[in-house]
């Protein structure tokens, strides 16, 4: 290492040591590197003062202060840059070539490939050797050794290497600063029309995909900004690169197929047309000069309004291998979404069936496509549902390199105000044995390209991180994006690996944490799935809104394709071979025989694969129906124990994270009981089938608001019918504060109080509640739920709760709210509900 290069390192790290003290609120995600207890620091107490960087690149600098930074951090340790291997011992960070140079006894690992790393003793000196196919192997290595570290663990030697090439993020971040499906926040990248101007935050992202092993990311919304190849924005976009490559991660660009026409100029965007080729080549060549080590595009095209080949006739593998040819030079991939599907749909055509367009579409294009285009797969062939099969695309494409697209973002799943693991749900897809070629084929081993030979392949997230402090709003989310940097590097990884690895990192290692937190987030994917859309039916929210609150009826007798055919006699697409619309026939023959059959058809699976009466009996020996109204109050009952198991955690975590996540859980809690209530009313009025407990539309402690003594309330009816308890609101349509009184009949005792209202994206109302005249508690709804989202209706996504425990009542006393109405929002309330206080 020269003068100079150990000079620039040694300030890097004095900056990344400065950088460690900040506050405890989820901007570190699980790169915290928390002070250890001095008992926990004993078995580090031989570790090396000294580091020596042997290769002199950005990347490698990142990797060295980031040792630094971690050990000052956790250990109190201020590592010193050493020019010469010391003889009282190192941590030596460098390509194998470099450490046999510097150690000639170092014993050089085997295959030890580009993104490996290799942690081992450094022979005859006190320390380590972190060994990395290339820079970007050095720093995963060092990450790796640190987050030993941070677990407390002894640091052992490891040899790691990634799954597959292609381990990429996915942002849907739009120009203007919006983020399509982003739950926390602005743009981290854009505002106004423009790269921000100061992008601190990009790197510090950067450093968190570095850290689970992501390489690339894809900066911009797959539904593309015509602008995006306009030069002067692809200057901009060199910085996001810059601020990227440090981190070893790689700026990708998501662009339209009319690129030639609407930012050349041309006549045409045929993609076999010359013109088209000479413009896709020389604009390529554009982009490599301002991002040399730009990682390549992604395409959406001929999918919900984006233009594409067919309009000329042409198919998506002529267009990907017009792009593909102009890339392949530069060593650039393009990754073509497997997306595509008519939004046009004929309701009335029974066998009509979005679930068939994947394949549909690209599996007469096997083997067509250039080596340098991998077909992008969302991981079900809906869109990202709470349960769908995997894709059979996946098991078709054999000659064709393939990725599969999962979803950080919790579009359908909550979107980041409900905890939900996703990881237990993308093993299930990962781990299912297609059994092509009558033979052991698991996703997991086609996307990495082992299973059919392929030479790229890999994994893509829809993470949209923003400008949240926490980047992902729900403390508990970020554990989403972890684990899917862990599947990518790794799809071999358990579920408890995972979580257990990100519940120490971010939270600690105190053993109740560890615990309580593991399995809150464990469940927490088949909690949220009893409660809205259980039996492969569907996540059942507003797929015309924005896919976040109870819609059930949203999804029937449109041209979208996510129906389930429910009526009075049954429910579920008949998707067989046999008299349905041949979906299970695309899957090879051994999986799509279990599929076709009821007998063998999984029950997680039933509604998705096959139309059944309401009586139908499950394997479980359920009916349909019993098991939908069982499961919606098993799951609104587990969701109702986070709070309190949170609450044990007092005093174990800091409190601004505490207090966050307590809130979320509490509003999680009351929107379980919304989902809850929703679909088991809807399942009985469909069905005429009666929940035998009785529960369903049987209340016996609400005070609906419409049947309140009322002071300026008036009632409305809610659409959808079934997301208010009576489907109705009480609204205050004036500007003076309204009232809801009732007498209470209640034996004396302690009962808990909620209210269920409705709080709009766009209003503040104030609300007040009495008991006798005497406030209870005020409060002020101004809560953004749903995120991001102004909507002006009493509903399932704007439905929440608030609940007084503990309050002491007798018969005859008076309960009164009082609304105040704020803006657009008329204070509007559902019902009270008293019961009694465990």
């Amino acid at each position: 290492m020269s003068f100079r290069s150990a000079a620039i390192l040694a300030a890097s790290m004095l900056l990344a040591v400065a950088a460690v003290a900040n506050a405890e609120t989820g901007a570190e995600g699980w790169l915290r590197y928390a002070t250890l207890s001095t008992q926990a620091a004993q078995q580090y107490k031989q570790i090396p003062h000294q580091v020596m960087q042997l290769t002199n690149s950005p990347i490698a600098q990142s990797a060295a202060s980031e040792l630094t930074r971690g050990l000052h951090s956790m250990l109190g340790l201020d590592l010193q840059v050493a020019s010469a291997l010391p003889t009282t011992g190192a941590f030596l960070i460098g390509t194998p070539a470099e450490i046999e140079h510097a150690v000639p006894s170092w014993k050089h690992p085997a295959n030890l490939s580009a993104e490996c790393f290799s942690i081992s003793p450094l022979p005859t000196h006190n320390g380590w050797v972190i060994a990395g196919g290339t820079d970007r192997g050095e720093l995963y290595g060092v990450f790796h050794l640190l987050e030993q570290i941070a677990q407390q663990q002894p640091i052992s030697p490891a040899t790691e290497c990634p799954s597959s090439p292609i381990r990429w993020v996915n942002q849907w971040d739009n120009l203007d600063g919006s983020i399509e499906r982003g739950y926390a926040g602005r743009s981290i990248f854009y505002d106004q029309g423009h790269v921000r101007s100061d992008l601190t935050r990009v790197g510090e992202y950067g450093r968190l995909l570095a850290s689970i092993g992501i390489n690339g990311a894809t900066v911009n919304n797959v539904n593309s900004d015509l602008r995006t190849l306009e030069p002067e924005m692809i200057s901009e976009f060199a910085r996001i690169a810059n601020a990227l490559r440090p981190w070893g991660v790689r700026m990708s660009l998501s662009v339209d197929l009319s690129s030639p026409q609407v930012v050349g100029h041309l006549p045409t965007f045929d993609p076999v047309d010359p013109s088209v080729t000479a413009w896709w080549q020389n604009k390529v060549d554009e982009i490599y000069k301002e991002i040399p080590d730009f990682a390549g595009v992604v395409i959406k095209a001929d999918s919900e309004g984006r233009v594409g080949p067919s309009k000329y006739g042409r198919t998506p593998a002529q267009a990907a291998n017009t792009v593909a040819r102009a890339l392949k030079p530069h060593g650039g991939v393009v990754l073509y979404r497997g997306f595509v599907y008519n939004n046009h749909l004929d309701w009335n055509d029974l066998k009509a069936d979005r679930a068939r367009a994947g394949y549909d579409n690209f599996h007469a294009l096997d083997g067509t496509f250039e080596p340098n285009v991998v077909i992008q797969i969302k991981h079900g062939p809906i869109d990202f549902q709470v349960r769908e099969p995997v894709s059979p695309l996946f098991s078709a494409l054999q000659h064709t390199s393939q990725a599969i697209e999962l979803q950080v973002t919790q579009e359908y799943t909550g979107q980041q105000r409900h905890m939900v693991f996703l990881v237990p749900m993308w093993k299930a897809a990962l781990d299912t044995d297609l059994r092509a070629q009558n033979r052991n084929t698991p996703v997991k081993e086609i996307v990495e390209g082992k299973s059919f030979h392929q030479p790229l392949g890999g994994f893509v997230a829809v993470a949209n991180v923003g400008l949240d402090t926490n980047w992902l709003h729900h403390p508990m989310a970020m554990a989403n994006l972890y684990g899917f940097g862990r599947l990518a590097w790794n799809p071999d990884f358990t579920t408890d690996q995972i979580i257990d690895k990100w519940t120490r990192l971010t939270f600690g290692n105190d053993p109740q944490v560890v615990s309580t937190i593991n399995d809150l987030q464990r469940n927490s994917w088949h909690v949220y799935e009893q409660y809205t859309g259980p039996l492969g039916i569907g996540t059942l929210t507003n797929i015309l809104g924005i896919h976040y609150g109870p819609g059930i009826e949203s999804a029937e007798r449109n041209g979208w394709g996510q129906w389930f055919r429910g009526d009075s006699k049954g429910i579920g697409m008949d998707r067989t071979a046999a008299t349905g619309t041949g979906y299970i026939g695309q899957y090879p023959p051994e999986l799509a025989k279990r599929y076709e059959s009821l007998s063998t058809c999984p029950d997680e699976l039933l509604l998705f694969m096959h139309h059944v009466p309401y009586d139908h009996v499950l394997h479980n020996g359920k009916t349909v129906a019993q098991y939908v109204y069982d499961s919606h109050y098993e799951g609104a009952a587990a969701a109702a124990t986070y709070a309190p198991r949170w609450q044990q955690l007092h005093g174990l975590i800091e409190d601004e994270r505490y207090n966050q996540v307590l809130t979320l859980f509490t509003y999680q809690a009351g929107h379980a009981i919304v989902w809850r209530d929703a679909v088991s009313r809807w399942f009985q009025r469909i069905s005429g089938i009666e929940d035998k407990l009785g529960r369903v539309d049987h209340y016996p402690d609400r005070i609906e608001a419409e049947a309140m003594t009322a002071e300026g309330y008036s009632a409305i009816d809610v659409t959808p019918w079934e997301t208010a308890s009576n489907s109705k609101a009480a609204v205050c349509n004036q500007s003076a504060t309204c009232s809801l009184t009732a007498k209470l009949d209640k034996p004396a005792g302690t009962y808990n109080i909620a209210v269920e209202y409705f709080d709009y994206w766009n209003g503040a109302s104030h609300f007040d509640l009495q008991l006798n005249g005497k406030s209870i508690s005020n409060w002020i709804a101004d809560n953004t739920l749903p995120p991001v989202h102004i909507d002006l209706h009493p509903d399932g996504e704007t439905s929440t709760r608030i609940t007084f425990p503990a309050v002491s009542i007798k018969p005859g006393d008076v309960l009164t709210l009082r609304g105040t109405p704020d803006s657009s929002e008329p204070a509007p309330v559902d019902y009270v509900e008293i019961t009694k206080s465990k």
